[in-house]
């Protein structure tokens, strides 16, 4: 019907409270966009992208329900945009309503001196959006151990523990992340931000840990606990500050390694010069030496050290000092004569292990 030379188009919107028919009315050279529930009931707050832009006929328009450009802004889920150009366009949904999928189809609207009216409609998505809406972030815990041991009072051998955490971003889209340090049987650090562009990696060592460490612990002994880096959801947002985060995407955002390395020797093995010492106990006052060691050849092989003076008796009788309990006194009463002295080269034993540990994401809800 016309009136006025202006066209009259009606659509139907059922309300599920009322279940009343309201009818918007367009002039002519207009689109009039419409977001439904799978019930009729309008939805609001819904973004569309159209192609090309009505306006300038070149690129795109976004538009927002009850932005400036709808010119109906009192009827949520309802957007109306007048005075466009004669053209066929294409019109995609972006963002719907939480609790609702968008509509995965684009609409073909004509536009040829008329009004067009587009329907697009939102099932709810309560599985994926109401989880996702609890996640508060993604959180890697790793074991560290570093520093020294030197006696057998604890599980570990002594030696030199070393641990080192690798992290790489393997999604293609930024990733800012928060890591700590929680100390045995102590405090937790303060928290340090760190942002990984896409395939970019960083790494956290002893040297990281230890300068966290609170200033009442100045012991260089063996400290452990957990590295806790997290991931918070609310940070991972796209160009449009949408979430990237889906609840089925896969959540392991990161490339989390743990490098430990254990080592019983004070230096690396390297080759050392041995001397080989045959020599005879041919007295002993103190009665102390078994006799099945008295006036025999026995042989000892002790490391030496090039351009030092060293006194080879003194070295033995060290040895036998420990072997049989002697004191000072006691070495006084015990004479020893060399046989012979060998030189050789060995090599320190190589007691280092190291493993690799991969850590699996957790999800923490609000």
């Amino acid at each position: 019907m016309m009136i006025s030379g202006i066209v009259l188009t009606a659509f139907f919107i059922l309300n599920q409270n009322t279940e009343q028919s309201k009818f918007a009315f367009a002039e002519n050279q207009s689109i009039t966009i419409i977001t439904i529930a799978s019930d009729g009931a309008s939805i609001s707050g819904a973004e569309f992208s159209i192609t090309p832009n009505p306006f300038t006929g070149v690129d795109s328009l976004v538009i927002v329900d009850n932005s400036s450009d709808d010119t109906v802004i009192d009827k949520n889920g309802v957007i109306t945009i007048t005075g466009i150009k004669n053209k066929k366009y294409t019109i995609t949904q972006l963002i719907t309503s939480e609790g609702y999928k968008i509509d995965p189809l684009s609409k073909m609207s004509i536009i040829d001196n008329s009004s067009d009216v587009v329907i697009f409609k939102n099932m709810p998505n309560t599985s994926q959006n109401s989880s996702i809406s609890k996640i508060k972030d993604i959180t890697y815990t790793a074991k560290f151990v570093c520093g020294s041991v030197f006696g057998n009072e604890g599980p570990l051998r002594p030696g030199h523990y070393d641990s080192d955490i690798s992290i790489l971003n393997k999604k293609n889209h930024p990733v800012e992340l928060l890591w700590n340090v929680v100390f045995n049987d102590g405090p937790s650090s303060h928290a340090i931000l760190k942002k990984l562009n896409p395939e970019e990696s960083t790494g956290i060592v002893c040297k990281d840990i230890k300068n966290l460490t609170p200033k009442e612990n100045t012991s260089e002994d063996i400290i452990e606990g957990f590295v806790v880096i997290r991931v918070p959801v609310n940070s991972l947002q796209g160009f449009d500050n949408s979430s990237i985060l889906r609840i089925s995407d896969d959540i392991d955002l990161l490339d989390v390694q743990i490098f430990y390395t254990a080592n019983a020797l004070p230096t690396l093995p390297h080759e050392v010069i041995v001397e080989k010492i045959s020599f005879y106990i041919i007295q002993d006052k103190t009665g102390k030496i078994q006799k099945n060691d008295y006036r025999k050849t026995l042989d000892i092989s002790i490391p030496s050290s090039l351009n030092n003076l060293d006194n080879t008796e003194f070295k033995i009788k060290s040895i036998l000092a420990e072997k049989y309990n002697l004191s000072d006194e006691d070495l006084e009463n015990i004479v020893i004569r060399i046989k012979d002295i060998s030189i050789g080269v060995g090599a320190l034993l190589d007691d280092h292990a190291i493993s690799l540990h991969l850590v699996k994401p957790q999800l923490n809800l609000e």
